[in-house]
Parts: C-alpha cells; sequence; structure tokens
C-alpha cells in the first residue's frame, strides 16, 4: 500500500485501511492507498502550519524558480504520468497525454512566471500601502475527473503566493497526485509546504475543512459536497473557493456554421467521456435547422469508437467507476422516461467488461427536463430547440449551473453580444479555444472564485493596509 507525503517524508497511515484503486478499463485493482484518517490530518496541517511563515517570507523569485523545475520534470515524466492517468481513470492515452498531462505542466509553468512578475505590493492608496500576502494554510480538495490539472490548478497558485498546502486528491483515481507529490519532493520544496493526505471525502476531507489551523479550503467537485464544504468551512471563517458543477450550452444561431458548431460540441460534450464540469451537454439549435443538426450529431456520435486508452482507435474510454456508470445509466433511462427521444446510443453496454457507456444523444428535449436541468458526467447530449435569440438565451440561463457555454454566430460580433447575455464564467465565441490564462469559475451554484491566471492566484492572497 501507498503511503502519505507529510512534512517532506513518505509515512504510514495511523488508520491502517486502504482504498483499492480500480482501473476502469478492466475493473481490476491496480493499485492501494492508504484511506486517511483524522488522526493523519494533524500532524499534515501541523507540518504546513510550521512551514507557512518561512516559506511566505520567501521571495517571489525564488517560489517561482522551485514552481518551473517541478514544471520542467513534470514535462520529463509526462509520458509515464499520462499512462498512469489513462489507466487509473480511463481517459484515452492522448488525452491523458495532451489535456491531462502537458496542459497541467503548463499551467504550473504559468505559476512559476506569475511568481516572479505579480506585483504583490500595490502601491499607495493616499497615506497607506496596499500589500497583497499569502492566505496562509490551504487545503486543496480535488476531484477524480483531471486527476493533475485540477490539483496543480490549486496547489500551484496557493505554492506561488506562498501558501503552505495540505492536498487531499480523490481516491479513485489518486496516482497523478502521487507522481506530482514526487516531483515536489525531488526538486527540493522545502518539508511542509506540501502535504498529502489520501482518504475518503467524509472522513479526510470534512477534517481538513472544520480544522482551525487551515485557513483556506480550495474545493473542487458536485455542488451538493460544496455545500457541505461551505457550511463546515464556516463554523471557523475560512476563506472558501469552489468549482462546482455545470450544465453549460451551446448555443447555436441561425446564421452559423451549422456543421463545424455541431461536429465541435459534440467533441466538447463527450471529451473525457463526458467527465467534464465545463462540458457543453445542452446543444441549443433553431427549430428551422433542429432536424438537420440532431443528423450531424449522430453522425459525428458514429466516429466516437469505445475502447481500451491505449488502443489507437479509441476516441471514448470507460467511465471513472462502477457508481458513475450506473449514475449516468440511470440518467438514460429517466430521459426516455421523461419523453426525450433517444436517437443515438442508449443503456446496452458497448463492452463486455469496463465501465463503458456508449456515446449518447437525446432529442425531443425540452427545458425543465432531468437531462436537460442535472449534471450527468458522462458522454450523454442533450439537442434543445428554440425559435428566438431571446429564447435560447433564457433557456441557456435557465439552470441552477453557470460554469461554461458556448455561442456560434455568423460574425463574431452577434456570437458576442448573445455571449455577453449568458450568465456564465466562461464562454467560447465560434469555436474559441480554452485559454488557460484566463480565469476559470461559475456563477450561480456553479461555484465562488476563480481559478488559472493573475485571478486563481488572487484567490489565495490577502489584501492589508498599511498606514503612514
Amino acid at each position: 500500500m501507498r503511503q502519505l507525503y507529510v512534512n517532506g517524508a513518505w509515512v504510514s497511515s495511523t488508520s491502517g485501511e486502504g482504498v483499492d484503486v480500480i482501473n476502469p478499463a478492466t475493473e481490476e485493482v491496480i493499485d492501494r492507498v492508504p484511506a486517511g484518517s483524522p488522526a493523519d490530518v494533524e500532524p499534515a496541517v501541523a507540518a504546513a502550519r510550521a512551514a507557512f511563515p518561512s516559506w511566505a517570507r520567501t521571495s517571489p523569485a525564488e517560489r517561482g524558480k522551485i514552481l518551473a523545475a517541478a514544471a520542467g520534470l513534470l514535462r520529463e515524466r509526462a509520458e509515464r504520468v499520462a499512462r498512469t492517468i489513462a489507466t487509473d481513470m480511463g481517459a484515452p492515452y492522448p488525452v491523458a497525454l495532451q489535456v491531462q498531462t502537458l496542459m497541467p505542466a503548463g499551467v504550473l509553468a504559468t505559476y512559476a512566471r506569475l511568481a516572479e512578475e505579480y506585483d504583490f505590493d500595490r502601491g499607495r492608496v493616499g497615506n497607506s500601502l496596499i500589500a497583497r500576502e499569502p492566505a496562509g494554510v490551504v487545503a486543496a480538495i480535488t476531484p477524480w475527473n483531471y486527476p493533475l490539472h485540477q490539483v496543480i490548478c490549486k496547489v500551484a497558485p496557493a505554492l506561488a503566493a506562498g501558501c503552505a498546502v495540505v492536498l487531499k486528491p480523490s481516491e479513485v483515481a489518486p496516482l497523478a497526485a502521487y507522481e506530482l507529490a514526487e516531483v515536489f519532493h525531488e526538486v527540493g520544496l522545502p518539508p511542509g509546504v506540501f502535504n498529502m493526505v489520501s482518504g475518503r471525502g467524509p472522513v479526510v476531507g470534512e477534517a481538513l475543512v472544520a480544522h482551525p489551523d487551515v485557513d483556506m479550503v480550495s474545493f473542487t467537485g458536485s455542488t451538493r459536497a460544496g455545500r457541505q464544504v461551505a457550511a463546515l468551512a464556516a463554523e471557523t471563517v475560512k476563506r472558501v473557493a469552489l468549482e462546482l458543477g455545470g450544465k453549460s450550452a451551446n448555443v447555436i444561431l441561425p446564421d452559423a456554421d451549422l456543421a463545424t458548431a455541431v461536429k465541435a460540441g459534440v467533441a466538447n460534450a463527450f471529451l473525457n467521456s463526458g467527465q467534464t464540469c465545463s462540458a457543453w451537454t445542452r446543444m441549443l439549435v433553431h427549430w428551422d435547422q433542429y432536424d438537420e443538426a440532431v443528423r450531424l450529431a449522430v453522425e459525428a456520435a458514429r466516429k466516437y469508437t469505445v475502447g481500451d486508452p491505449f488502443d489507437e482507435d479509441t476516441r471514448l474510454g470507460p467511465l471513472v467507476s462502477a457508481a458513475q456508470r450506473d449514475r449516468v445509466i440511470r440518467y438514460i433511462n429517466r430521459g426516455q422516461e421523461e419523453g426525450a427521444r433517444l436517437v443515438f446510443g442508449g443503456t446496452d453496454a458497448p463492452l463486455e467488461r469496463g465501465y463503458y457507456v456508449a456515446p449518447t444523444i437525446f432529442a425531443g428535449v425540452a427545458p425543465g427536463m432531468t437531462i436537460e436541468q442535472e449534471e450527468i458526467f458522462g458522454p450523454v447530449l442533450s439537442i434543445v430547440p428554440f425559435g428566438s435569440e431571446d429564447e435560447a438565451v433564457q433557456i441557456a440561463n435557465g439552470t441552477p449551473y453557470g460554469l461554461a457555454g458556448a455561442v456560434w454566430a455568423g460574425t463574431e460580433e452577434r456570437a458576442l453580444e448573445v455571449a455577453r447575455r449568458l450568465r456564465t464564467g466562461q464562454v467560447a465565441v465560434n469555436g474559441g479555444r480554452f485559454n488557460p490564462l484566463a480565469p476559470f469559475g461559475g456563477y450561480k451554484q456553479s461555484g465562488i472564485g476563480r481559478e488559472l491566471g493573475e485571478a486563481g492566484l488572487e484567490e489565495y492572497l490577502e489584501t492589508k493596509a498599511i498606514q503612514f
């Protein structure tokens, strides 16, 4: 069984219990990590608390050097890390390499640069000096769907800001976090600045959130779990950053390039087997083009070969676990029960072994249906008709979420006009690419705060006014 990383060393858990790590493509146990306990949280938080003052006083340039070295070493090990991610969470290997490994390595490098370039002293206002200082000890709690990217989106800015961190990675797909811990250890990050305690959310996660010596909690996961985190953190009035669920709309206006918009929309909805919080899971199309859009979506979905993550022909890997597969199947059944029309895929298992769900498309989806309102987190696309631009905006904004979305139109100006009307944290216009330097986060029940870029760094800073 693996160990915990506390105060610069690998140590055994006091619980003596473990959690099996399962390959979702084969259903075989491939590793075992500690099921940590509240007793394991204590020394990890204590180590972070002891390391914080010295790390906070370390020059930003020196912090940046260490992060740059970590980014470089992570890139050197990218193929190994990608194979680890493909094995323990099921992403097809090209996705595991480019999206799940090299992109977060790039994010880590951006925070190395930001640590050196960011102006932590914001100058004077009247007789006051405005300073930005690290928030303190940060508990970072991360999910399984992007098991390295989500870790780096929290740990990198926290370390760049001068905070000390205790990480609790998801116990479902924890192995990429272990790779990162080894990288930090080898580049000489001072002991206690980064600590990692594996285990289950209701045990390790809640102990971290409630701990009086933790100054801030950054959590990514479901909206339901986010509410619990916020409630627990409120007991000690901690700073809280939450990156939660989504039900993002892909709005295709009548003058858009329909074929391009539909193809890109299907790709976005099915990326990572649909296990992406910002996925465009609702495709909104005008009634005049609806039937053609459905036809094009089905045509695109046929190209998403389901299979082993290491097979060159695979475009859709398994879902991460049996529980997640069963959840998605329940939603597919619910969609049919509520009257949506299944036009592709369904609940039949595409392979005999593994937690696979076929790429699935629903037509005839009306606003208010369960599959139109709730986050499914699987390869399920709902195509929703609209009659006017105002109706499209109303439907797009008509869920509790507001994380991401897209608008397609004949001109950038028109798409931008509609994009500004969407109550969501990110909008892609006519296929605009994801930008890891731009703020990422949600409106409404999609969360509080932002990750990535300068905005992500500032989540981990306090503001101090010094009067003269």
